[in-house]
Formats: C-alpha cells, structure tokens, sequence
C-alpha cells in the first residue's frame, strides 16, 4: 500500500474510534442519568429500569448495537495502540516517552484494559442476571408488587453495593475512567478535525465531563453502600 493509502487508513481508523468513542460517552451520561434516580426515588429508578429491560427496541435494537461499539471500540484502541508501538524507532536513544505526551495518553492501552476488566464484573453483576431472569428463568415482570409495580431492580442494585471490596473495585474503575476519558474525550474531537474556535470551549466541556460523569457513578455506589 502507497504512503498515502496508510494515511488515509490510519486517518479512518482514528475517526471511526472517534465516533465510537462519542457514542460510548452518550451512553455513559444516559447510564449515569437513570442510575442517578435511584438516589432520590427507588420508585423512579424501578420504573425507569423496567421500560428499559423490556422495551423492544432498547432490548432488541438498541442493545446490540451498544454491545458492537463497545467491541468495536476497544478492538480498535488495542490496533491502534499496536500499530503506535509497531511504528516506534526503537533504535532512536533520545527518544523520550514522557517528553511530549502526558501519562495519560501513554498509558490508554492499560487504563482501557482496566475499564474493561471493570465491565467485565459490571456485566456479571448486572446484565447477566438480567439475562438469566428473562430468557431463562422468562420473568418480565420485574417482580411485580401488589399494586403492579417492578422493585426488583432497585434490590439487585442496593445489593450489589453491600460489600466494601467491590465498591472500593468500582471507585478505583471509575477513577481510571476519569483519566481514560481526560485524553479520549479531546483526542476524539481532534480526531474528527474539531480545531477551530469552539476548541478551547470543548477542552474545558471534556474536562467537566471525565471528572464529573465517574464522580456521579462514585457518588451513587457510596450513597447506596452506606444508606443500604
């Protein structure tokens, strides 16, 4: 392949990592939106769960596609990161990792290992039990009280938050996150050619974002953890 056919192909791979990425960040903000109700109404947080793990569309449509970026993203940083490593002159002594990059953006491969080790453990505490319950054990229900309202959901999530080495696992999770998503949110608009004059106003956007959606996450399994 030409010089400028890599170009170009590296050009893609780092935009369709750029989309994939902005994708994954919307769904984070949704996720943490209506796992935040479950601070102020269990109510609320049953309510809004049970649509979500019944909905067709969501459950049929939606889901895998959320499953395809999540591969695909995570697919793509590890090519990405190979062909970086493959690319190196390691035969250049003056080289300095450190000189012109920030930890972070050294270390992307191994904070997105850790995430996704994380989701791993998120996967098995949640969605897998959502799985068995519906396909398997075939309750759509959300077990339902008298009055016909779902309250399984809230349990399994307080549960959850009960024992002291998994939320320290997810506090540690969520604090990778923030400096996974400090270097991904910036680079991903970079990606996709956003340097003009809402740069600046988008850095300081990235910036709030990777600090304040895991602080949210946090906030939620130690409200739960200590109320339970």
């Amino acid at each position: 392949m030409s010089k400028s056919g890599l170009l170009k192909s590296s050009i893609a791979r780092k935009v369709s990592m750029a989309l994939s990425a902005f994708f994954l960040m919307f769904f984070l903000l949704q996720h943490l939106t209506i796992n935040m109700t479950s601070v102020f109404s269990a109510g609320v947080f049953n309510e809004i769960s049970h649509f979500m793990g019944t909905n067709f569309v969501i459950q049929y449509l939606l889901q895998p596609v959320l499953i395809f970026g999540v591969v695909f993203h995570f697919t793509m940083g590890f090519v990405l990161e190979l062909k970086n490593w493959r690319s190196r002159d390691v035969r250049y002594v003056k080289y300095k990792g450190g000189a012109s990059s920030s930890w972070v953006s050294r270390n992307m491969l191994w904070t997105g290992l850790v995430i996704l080790a994380f989701m791993g453990l998120h996967f098995y505490d949640f969605w897998i039990p959502e799985l068995k319950i519906k396909f398997i054990e075939g309750d759509w229900t959300g077990a339902l009280t008298e009055g016909g309202e779902p309250i399984r959901y809230f349990d399994h999530l307080t549960h959850k938050f009960v024992n002291p080495i998994r939320i320290a696992i997810y506090c540690v999770s969520f604090v990778l996150l923030s400096l996974h998503l400090l270097h991904g949110f910036n680079s991903a608009f970079q990606s996709v050619g956003a340097n003009n004059k809402y740069t600046k106003g988008l850095q300081k956007f990235g910036i709030a974002y990777a600090i304040l959606v895991p602080l949210g996450f946090v906030f939620i399994a130690l409200f739960h953890h200590f109320n339970h």
